[in-house]
């Protein structure tokens, strides 16, 4: 209405656009436009307060949805901590339970370890005591065989002379002569091998009592000085002895020469005549603080029935055709096993034995369970 209005002002046409206004067109039209304005405005609101609603709805769902997940954390949290402190007094019951055993074990081995300390000094003692004992009768035993082969003398020179004189029975004879320096032979043998045994025993009684004393050793050399000890036997048999380098050792040197010397020895003695003999000893450090040394030889070997057999005492293995009592062995274990280790033995027979020979680094004394 507007624009047609303004167009006949333009051309000239005023009284029509005046008519125009004046016929109230324009007035309609804009109360309509108001009226559909009110309608939007209307439809606005509506649409404004339902979605205030639903935001007030949501923001409280939002709320409510907060507030019940702070709850459930708390409660999340209160059970988390309930549980963990149960296991922590759980975890803290079963450390104090095994502090407690521990130390009821710790006593225990003390308390075992002072009783067979103990016992083991009984023991050297009563082998001490009883090893005197035997000696005394058997240099009674001795002393009088000497007498009776002295007596066998004097009785064989009459018979010599009566035989001059007259005939002598020859049962005598036989007695005098054979009969008796056979027996006397027996008595003494037997007195003699008794005395090596009494002998070994007041040894084993004697280290068992010996203070051991711990030093730095150079294992190498140390073993080297004992395979040139035995040159000369070896030389004879035709045999070598190979020394590797060896870890070093902290222990008793005394202790440590005797069972490495032992050990070549009945290396040395037991060779097999029939190959060039060879004996290696080599040795390594081992996890744990432990150290092994080997004794190797190609010599008769050790059949499987005899491998425990050889470390008692007064036991021997295979052929009987060397000197020996039995005692080397029992007495090697012994002087390992008083140093904390232990020795077993590889052994097939006829092909050749390995000793094994593992000792602590360090020596741990055994009245006092510290390191030396």
């Amino acid at each position: 209405v507007m624009e047609r209005s303004i167009a006949l002002a333009r051309t000239g046409r005023v009284g029509e656009a005046v008519s125009v206004v004046r016929l109230g067109e324009g007035k309609s039209l804009m109360d309509a436009m108001r009226t559909e304005i009110a309608a939007i405005d209307e439809i606005q609101a509506t649409r404004l307060q339902f979605q205030t609603r639903q935001s007030e709805w949501a923001g409280a769902v939002t709320v409510m949805a907060n507030a019940l997940g702070g709850v459930l954390i708390l409660v999340l949290a209160g059970v988390s901590a309930w549980l963990v402190r149960g296991y922590v007094v759980e975890i803290q019951v079963a450390r104090d339970a095994l502090d407690r055993m521990n130390a009821g074990l710790e006593n225990q081995v003390r308390d075992r370890t002072f009783e067979l300390t103990r016992a083991n000094e009984e023991i050297q003692r009563f082998a001490y005591i009883v090893s005197h004992d035997l000696r005394a009768p058997l240099v009674n035993v001795m002393g009088y065989t000497s007498e009776l082969e002295q007596a066998g003398r004097v009785i064989d020179k009459a018979i010599a002379a009566a035989e001059k004189v007259r005939k002598v029975d020859p049962e005598v004879i036989t007695a005098v002569r054979e009969d008796m320096p056979e027996a006397v032979g027996f008595i003494r043998a037997s007195t003699e091998k008794m005395d090596r045994l009494i002998n070994a025993i007041l040894k084993l009684s004697r280290e068992g009592r010996r203070n051991l004393v711990p030093e730095q050793l150079e294992m190498t050399t140390l073993t080297q000085r004992i395979a040139d000890s035995v040159h000369h036997q070896t030389q004879a048999a035709g045999a070598e002895i190979v020394v590797e380098p060896l870890p070093p050792l902290e222990s008793d040197r005394l202790s440590v020469e005797q069972v490495m010397g032992n050990l070549i020895d009945n290396a040395v003695k037991y060779l097999d005549p029939s190959r060039p003999g060879r004996i290696v000893v080599s040795g390594e450090a081992a996890p744990g603080g432990w150290v092994v040394y080997r004794v190797a030889d190609n010599g008769r070997g050790i059949s499987d029935r005899d491998h425990e057999r050889i470390f008692e005492l007064f036991r021997r293995s295979g052929r009987q055709d060397r000197p020996g009592e039995g005692l080397g062995l029992a007495f090697v274990r012994n002087s390992v096993r008083r140093l904390g280790g232990d020795i077993t033995v590889e052994s097939e027979l006829g092909k050749g034995s390995t000793f094994i020979v593992k000792f602590p680094t360090r020596l741990l004394l055994p009245a006092t369970g510290e390191y030396a």
